[in-house]
């Protein structure tokens, strides 16, 4: 088993940012001051420390007008949470409201800071009251529509998405976007057409091409889905994601050695990716190497002992080596996250039907069966018996 790795896109993963940057008011463009060129950090040539400096520079002048200090409190907060420092963010994010109540630049970044804080009520008023002032803004419609999605209202957030096309319908974002609202309501089909839309409206849309390639795996055209991870890895070298999704196509296809090359390279480019370490496991398993898979598997469960997919993978690679207390262990570890994941019952009524627990055995087995009725089988083509 495998996962494939289709995160909710939120526009600071693509050209467009959650948080968007304030320009300086016109009359301060004719020369810009060297604190004023920092705080506005076009194309984002200076660290997020230097811009929020320059940013500090002219919040502290004390010559500057009230739309001027909001605009700078503005960047500032952007250059804060940037560093992870939300609080600071918000303070000043609250500081340029109050200086401007009709900034919808500075409710559309607070909303995309309290979304970061998971408090997507929130993010979704302050979203609102940026398009009360800024109504044919497709940005902030997408990012409304993205806490939407965050809070599992995909009606809603499509709705958002399909007004966000309306005023702009090229904004890749929102395609891609609806494309993951459609993947997880579970129409394929739409979901690859928003995916296809986006790489047409921005060729450069590496996250597009990630997803677009997803759909195919989720189809099981694997071939497809290697042509389309790939694209996003060429757009984006370091994009974890992408290799990661690609790792599974070549699981799939039986290319062994190219998946845990990729798998590797997904773990490189983000340590914390469990997923991809658990779907490493899985092909040193497929392999033989279980000492690997083993290592693998424990430093998944290191970055999070609530991962039900690494357990149940172990139990399974400790089963498969004929260690059956401790494929046992993971088993009952699993299900008591989750009871009802049929791989784990299964493989925990194998290993008690191995130890002569027959009464507990059977049990599991007819559990799983309930639950999956083709597990059997499934175990069988695994040589699992």
């Amino acid at each position: 088993m495998s996962h494939i790795l289709t995160p909710t896109l939120t526009p600071v993963c693509v050209a467009i940012a959650a948080s968007l940057l304030a320009a300086a008011p016109a009359a301060s463009q004719q020369e810009l001051p060297s604190e004023w060129t920092l705080c506005i950090n076009e194309g984002n040539v200076y660290p997020p420390d230097i811009a929020a400096d320059g940013c500090t520079a002219v919040i502290r002048s004390g010559d500057r007008k009230p739309r001027e200090l909001a605009v700078a409190f503005t960047n500032r907060g952007l250059a804060y949470r940037a560093q992870g420092d939300l609080d600071r963010a918000l303070s000043d994010y609250d500081s340029a409201i109050k200086l401007n109540p009709n900034y919808a630049v500075a409710f559309n970044n607070r909303g995309a800071a309290r979304r970061d804080r998971g408090e997507y009520d929130l993010a979704i008023a302050d979203y609102t009251e940026a398009l009360r002032i800024d109504s044919r803004n497709a940005a902030i419609m997408t990012n409304r529509g993205a806490a939407y999605q965050d809070k599992g209202d995909l009606n809603r957030a499509i709705a958002d998405y399909d007004q966000a096309l309306r005023i702009d319908p090229t904004y890749a974002t929102a395609l891609t976007n609806r494309g993951n609202a459609y993947r997880e309501q579970g129409d394929l089909d739409r979901a690859a057409a928003d995916y296809a839309a986006a790489t047409e409206a921005d060729p450069t849309n590496a996250v597009a091409f990630n997803n677009r390639g997803a759909v195919y795996l989720v189809k099981g055209d694997f071939e497809h889905a290697v042509v389309y991870c790939t694209e996003a890895i060429r757009l984006n070298p370091k994009y974890a994601l992408a290799f990661a999704n690609r790792g599974v196509a070549w699981r799939n296809r039986g290319e062994l050695d190219l998946a845990i090359a990729d798998f590797g390279e997904a773990i490189r480019f983000n340590p914390r990716l469990g997923t991809a370490i658990v779907n490493r496991a899985n092909v040193w398993r497929d392999k033989g190497e279980f000492d690997r898979a083993l290592a693998d598997y424990g430093d998944a469960i290191k970055l999070n002992p609530r991962n039900t997919f690494a357990l149940m993978s172990r139990g399974l690679a400790r089963l498969r080596r004929g260690e059956l207390d401790s494929s046992i262990a993971d088993f009952d570890a699993a299900l008591a996250l989750n009871p009802r994941l049929a791989d784990s019952l299964y493989g925990r009524g194998i290993a008690k039907h191995k130890k002569g627990d027959l009464e507990g055995a059977d049990a599991d087995l007819a559990a799983a069966k309930a639950i999956r009725p083709g597990i059997a089988q499934e175990f069988a083509l695994s040589e699992i018996q």
